[in-house]
């Protein structure tokens, strides 16, 4: 029988690495961001926009990082070691198979889609020549995405920690050399990008392949599992459009407040995305444990974890949340950030809880519900750009943060409701 300390034992083993791993990511794009920011506000401007579109054009595939998880956690926790294997196999093959055309869908449209933000001219230009290249890094990014939760699923999160350390800091040396060294500009911060991506993509499926050679589990993939993994998918995939949407019209109100206000936003986005990070370790734990949990049949220690995990993650993201405030040096973005960590801590852990359970159609609804209520805080943003203007661009943007963190409480709300009853907690080795 678990013990409340073995349980937090547990947690810990899964979380820490996934911490470390989460947080290098965010570090070494900071870093990079501020490679570019030499080059002039135009290009970081730029690196704003294209970079929303190629994490929404790769975001939106997610489930493959947090399905396969659900899916190989349940198998690993009723035992079948071989099925869990083959079925994080069937989340890469599947990867590769959306990969291929979404990096052509970009690659061809990076200026079209470019253009929909509204930015200046100069901006387009940088944006338009790092989405073209970066696209070709996206099928790497998906199967990174697979490989990973296929990992996870199987309980280990220290695998994807030593890719992240050694991808992200290659790409953080090869945007040194290609940038500031070669003099490549913007185009050299994407290519070090694309090759990093394909690096750690090589060498997390060469983990998976050799542990699935280790119980003959089959590596070829099999269309009628594959087409099954896609529609566990679906729900996931729904959520995550809703959500990207949110990322995107936030950032779309942003470049119409004007190219310092939006490079600004860039900044700040970079800063809650690293604090999101640090904070969603909790929730990847949430997920393998939950998920092997449930397979398991064990419905008694997913709700004593998931307690243990929300009052973790609301003093996680208080903590963090306060150092952010303390660092901030008078910002009155990242104040709003640092005062609302708290918040973010518990929605990152109870959306874990539920994607772990493989609750995907309900996460799906509640998104969806979330984005129409957000649409009119923050067009009202958008209608009230000139006063806003009149008050100093730190004040616009600190007013739009405020307003985007409006969206995490009326996330918190669905997500509370729901984990509070018992229509998610379903046990077997499949939902």
């Amino acid at each position: 029988m678990r013990t409340p300390n073995s349980q937090s034992r547990e947690i810990l083993a899964l979380a820490l690495p996934a911490f470390l791993a989460l947080v290098a990511e965010p570090l070494f794009l900071l870093a990079d961001t501020a490679i570019v920011g030499h080059l002039g506000t135009a290009q970081l401007a730029g690196l704003g926009v294209a970079s929303a579109i190629l994490v929404t054009a790769a975001g939106v595939f997610v489930f493959l990082a947090y399905g396969t998880t659900s899916i190989v956690a349940r198998q690993v926790g009723a035992g079948h070691e071989r099925a869990a294997l083959a079925s994080g196999l069937d989340g890469i093959w599947l990867a590769l198979i959306l990969g291929v055309p979404a990096a052509v869908g970009v690659g061809l449209g990076a200026a079209p889609l470019s253009g929909l933000f509204g930015a200046s001219a100069d901006v387009l230009g940088q944006a338009t020549i790092y989405l073209a290249i970066s696209a070709a890094g996206i099928p790497a990014m998906l199967v990174v995405l697979a490989a990973t939760g296929a990992l996870r699923g199987l309980q280990d999160t220290r695998t994807p920690l030593v890719a992240s350390v050694l991808g992200f800091g290659g790409n953080l040396v090869l945007n040194l050399w290609f940038v500031l060294g070669l003099g490549w500009g913007i185009a050299g911060s994407a290519w070090g990008t694309v090759l990093a991506q394909s690096a750690m993509a090589l060498g997390l499926v060469a983990v998976v392949v050799r542990r699935a050679l280790q119980v003959h589990a089959p590596l070829r993939p099999e269309p009628g599992r594959v087409v099954r993994a896609a529609a566990t998918g679906v729900p996931l995939l729904v959520r995550t459009l809703a959500l990207r949407a949110i990322l995107l019209v936030t950032t779309w109100v942003a470049a119409g407040l004007g190219e310092v206000p939006l490079a600004a936003h860039q900044v700040a986005g970079t800063i809650w995305t690293f604090q999101a990070f640090a904070l969603d370790a909790l929730a990847i734990a949430a997920q393998a444990l939950t998920g092997k949990a449930l397979g398991a049949g064990d419905a008694a220690a997913v709700r004593a974890a998931t307690t243990t995990m929300i009052r973790w993650g609301a003093w996680a993201g208080l903590g963090f949340g306060l150092l952010l405030a303390a660092g901030s040096g008078g910002a009155a973005a990242l104040l709003v950030i640092g005062a609302t960590g708290w918040l973010s801590g518990l929605v990152f852990v109870v959306d874990g809880v539920l994607i772990g359970a493989g609750d995907g159609r309900w996460l799906a609804g509640a998104m969806a519900a979330t984005l129409g209520l957000y649409l009119p805080f923050v067009l009202a943003v958008r209608w009230q750009t000139p006063v806003l203007a009149g008050l100093g661009d730190p004040v616009a943007v600190a007013v739009l943060w405020a307003v985007f963190m409006v969206f995490m409480g009326i996330r918190w709300g669905f997500l509370w409701h729901r984990v509070r009853g018992d229509a998610w907690l379903v046990t077997g080795a499949e939902r």
